[in-house]
């Protein structure tokens, strides 16, 4: 049982960063249909912001975290309005190629400014150690990744299905042409989300950095599976995002137990016959 327990809150902590990370892509294609493959590189910005700004300039984690949501928020808005805005009526290849593109730029720009070495994070000293659960102890800082990804589900929820911002984003993502017709500004709703989205990406990559570590490859190493997180939830959809996470994160934790050297397959292969069999994904809404 204790076998047990420790696969599962070591998968559900995975999880966690998988949820933060690939929610604003999920979002964001499906608000835009933009097949956005630099998302991950918004995520190393702000992990690279957050470790900079604690190791450089001596803040707390708590402010490096904003810092690293608002700068990655500021950085993706402008990028979106003087970049990614000019390719939303090109075909799908042009905006696979100009994001991936920009992926490398980032992984080029990071490596010259910063360096090619695994950044280092360390945790304050209140989120170190292990914590008695009653029936073992575990990690500590999993066990806040677990609480702080239950908390922005719960935010990002009720930002969606009680907020008027959220009506209009749902509006539009299933229906983009009414939603322009009942005279939602969409120009601006495209910018907003999409740097909400980044700046998640980029919260997700600070709060993760001690868990999957930092460097400049990380766009790459963990795009497939953000991707993966994304095609199973459900484009647009939080709660498909969240269980989808969940449940990628227990089963590649897992597997990477018990066969280390190959344990990911099983992820592609699985979420291969998944799409295979619903194209929309596990929890998204069928065309």
């Amino acid at each position: 049982m204790i076998e047990i327990a420790n696969m599962l809150l070591g998968g559900l902590a995975a999880g966690m960063v998988l949820f933060i990370v690939s929610v604003g892509l999920s979002v964001t294609m499906g608000l835009m249909g933009f097949a956005n493959l630099a998302h991950g590189g918004f995520a190393m910005i702000g992990g690279y912001v957050v470790v900079l700004a604690m190791n450089k300039l001596g803040i707390p984690f708590i402010p490096a975290l904003a810092i690293g949501f608002i700068v990655t928020a500021a950085v993706s808005a402008v990028l979106e309005r003087t970049l990614y805005a000019k390719l939303y009526r090109a075909p799908e290849l042009d905006q696979v190629l100009f994001t991936i593109g920009l992926v490398f730029i980032m992984i080029a720009g990071v490596t010259i400014t910063v360096g090619p070495e695994t950044q280092p994070l360390t945790l304050p000293p209140s989120m170190q150690g292990q914590t008695n659960l009653g029936f073992m102890t575990y990690r500590t800082y999993s066990i806040v990744l677990i609480v702080v990804g239950c908390l922005i589900m719960l935010g990002l929820w009720l930002g969606f299905e009680r907020t008027r911002m959220g009506a209009q984003i749902r509006a539009a993502v299933d229906n983009r042409r009414m939603a322009e017709s009942l005279g939602i500004n969409i120009t601006r709703l495209f910018t907003i989300t999409f740097a909400f989205g980044s700046g998640m990406a980029a919260l997700g990559g600070g709060l993760g950095a001690e868990f999957l570590g930092l460097d400049p490859q990380y766009p790459l190493k963990y795009l497939v599976m953000f991707l993966i997180v994304v095609s199973v939830g459900g484009l647009g959809r939080i709660t498909g995002v969240f269980y989808a996470a969940l449940i990628i994160g227990v089963v590649d934790f897992t597997l990477k137990k018990y066969f280390p050297q190959g344990g990911t397959v099983f992820i592609y292969a699985m979420a291969i016959l998944l799409l295979l069999w619903r194209p929309q994904g596990l929890f998204g809404r069928p065309a």
